[in-house]
């Protein structure tokens, strides 16, 4: 039996999120703004976030041990929707065709819970999805078991099976299938359409 319901990750899936991009805008080289998100604002460092610590309270450690770059640690909350460039291609009219055949369609994001509203007012597209589990709000994160409970839950309990979660960190996907729930790695719309279309989705 194919899935009926699409659940989504939303960066790097439904929206093209990186935060490159602000510090691009921020340094005068290249150099500059790649060495700064993998050294002071960089992924461990954000993941405190998706985890639901604040922003502000987060960034504090980070200004005492560099407080020469002050302004760009702030500008991660304060620039937030500068890390943005629209919705990954294809993704929009992808998503679109689901909804014209009344497909649930679900979010499952490590998002911080505190700019999660301004993130969807930002992107309508994320509007088509009936609701979205931020982790931020839940205080657990992909790739643990209880992310994935939660997400069931606020889907109305259905079989695993009938869900196909897409996301594009392969560890993710192999955390939703232990669970039972079908999962696609995600590496563009064409072929996330393609596993639509075997699903009976589209």
């Amino acid at each position: 039996m194919g899935a009926r319901i699409v659940l989504f990750d939303l960066g790097h899936v439904v929206v093209d999120w990186q935060p490159i991009r602000l510090y691009r805008d921020m340094f005068e080289t290249e150099a500059e703004a790649q060495a700064f998100v993998r050294d002071v604002c960089n992924m461990d460092w954000h993941v405190h976030h998706d985890r639901g610590v604040s922003m502000a309270d987060n960034a504090e450690p980070l200004i005492e041990q560099y407080p020469h770059y002050e302004t760009q640690i702030r500008a991660w909350r304060s620039r937030w929707l500068d890390m943005f460039e629209g919705y990954v291609p294809g993704m929009p009219p992808l998503m679109a065709r689901l909804e014209e055949k009344r497909v649930p369609l679900y979010g499952l994001s490590n998002l911080p819970a505190e700019i999660a509203d301004e993130t969807f007012e930002a992107f309508p597209m994320i509007k088509l999805l009936r609701d979205v589990v931020v982790s931020g709000a839940e205080k657990t994160i992909k790739p643990e078991p209880r992310i994935y409970e939660i997400a069931l839950q606020r889907m109305g309990n259905p079989d695993p099976s009938d869900v196909i979660f897409t996301d594009d960190r392969e560890v993710n996907c192999a955390a939703a299938e232990a669970l039972g729930i079908k999962a696609h790695h995600f590496t563009g719309a064409d072929g996330f359409e393609a596993r639509l279309i075997a699903e009976g989705l589209l």
